[in-house]
């Protein structure tokens, strides 16, 4: 069933459905009234709804009941990637979402091939949060990561305080063999805690970069004893922090 992020909590028992969304249901959907859809409300209320009016500017949509089950992560993990080449990050966002990323901070890295465009960046940012917002309905998720304007490696540091666990996706552990600080992590966290998680754009972080995180409270990991892209590291964990966290328990 088609899900919808409203933007203004339901009043009177309805919802109403503007702009983008509206659009989706009329001419892509072509819904009608009496069609059922699920609106996703600013606080993660899950409603199943019946629309009841279509206008030329608007679907009005009554609740029919409220949904109670959740499909959110049990832990907010948020993606700190360094800005990789191309559509990377657009792959990363859109997966990432689907498996649960709570937010998504892109991060300028030394070894980082791309350049933030600050003439470009309200455009990008526009169609990357639009990317986590249509990965979400599909998704059927309760929340919308936020996607954040890319940091620079000191401000990502600034940030780092925020968090309860602190991770370093770093290939050298790997190749150590290390095995055990992901799952320690994880073993740790609880419901609700938050965990940041860094990982290098092409070419890795640079040893300065891994020691700077460390001394800020990171902690480096290996994801297996592969070597992962980019694009590919963020999924295996989300991958690895579903299944602790959702399907063991």
């Amino acid at each position: 069933m088609q899900r919808y992020f409203v933007t203004r909590p339901a009043e009177d028992g309805k919802y109403e459905i503007l702009e983008d969304d509206f659009h989706h249901i009329v001419r892509v959907m072509r819904m009608k009234t009496g069609d059922q859809i699920i609106c996703v409300n600013p606080n993660g209320a899950s409603a199943l709804c019946e629309i009841a009016e279509i206008t030329s500017e608007k679907a009005v949509a009554n609740v029919v009941k409220w949904i109670e089950e959740s499909s959110e992560l049990p832990v907010r993990m948020t993606i700190a990637s360094g800005l990789p080449k191309g559509d990377k990050l657009e792959w990363i966002i859109q997966k990432g979402t689907e498996l649960g990323a709570f937010g998504f901070v892109p991060f300028i890295a030394a070894r980082s091939v791309v350049k933030w465009d600050e003439k470009k960046s309200v455009k990008k940012l526009e169609r990357w949060q639009k990317i986590a917002k249509e990965a979400a309905e599909q998704s059927h998720r309760s929340s919308i990561p936020e996607v954040h304007a890319p940091l620079t490696f000191k401000a990502l540091l600034k940030i780092a305080p925020d968090f309860q666990y602190k991770l370093i996706a770093y290939e050298e552990e790997a190749r150590k063999g290390e095995a055990s600080a992901l799952a320690d992590i994880f073993g740790q966290a609880k419901q609700n805690e938050s965990i940041l998680c860094v990982f290098g754009p092409e070419g890795g972080l640079t040893e300065g970069e891994v020691d700077s995180l460390k001394e800020a409270g990171f902690v480096s990991c290996a994801l297996g004893p592969r070597i992962l892209r980019t694009e590919t590291a963020p999924l295996y964990t989300l991958s690895a922090a579903s299944y602790h966290f959702e399907l063991m328990r």
